[in-house]
């Protein structure tokens, strides 16, 4: 296309299309449906109520918060010197699960890392796990 040639759209593109028949490489004909996928309706037309117990159709499992738990208290206890010393106190509000972990001021260094690299991989690792459980997750971490 030389440099001084513009595009413009074509006024076909903007068409709403509801069928298309295309060939295929052997030249049988096959048809094209565009369906419109709507999200708050069901076949039958009526809006879906969301479920309280349910995240992105994940169902919560009744131990999702112990594995949480357990998960960070692996994490942590493998960082310092003394996982004894380490509270770990877990807080659902509904889909959200806040997990605080309490270290001793002379371990804080250890957890959070430098620039806050360790902190900042431990809330992915657990914001991931959280969201195969169904559950959104945040991590704070005290002294």
């Amino acid at each position: 296309m030389p440099a001084n040639d513009s595009w413009e759209p074509d006024d076909k593109l903007d068409a709403e299309v509801e069928d298309a028949e295309l060939k295929t490489d052997d030249g049988d004909d096959f048809e094209l449906e565009i369906v419109d996928f709507d999200d708050d309706e069901d076949e039958d037309g009526e809006g879906e109520e969301d479920d309280e117990d349910e995240v992105s159709g994940n169902v919560i499992e009744p131990d999702a918060i112990e594995s949480l738990t357990s998960f960070v208290a692996f994490m942590v206890g493998n960082l310092v010197d003394d996982p004894d010393t380490v509270t770990i106190q877990p807080e659902q509000f509904g889909q959200n699960v806040h997990i605080k972990i309490i270290v001793p001021e002379d371990e804080m260094g250890r957890v959070i890392g430098r620039q806050g690299r360790i902190a900042r991989s431990m809330r992915t690792l657990v914001t991931i796990a959280a969201s195969r459980k169904g559950l959104r997750a945040s991590l704070d971490i005290d002294s």
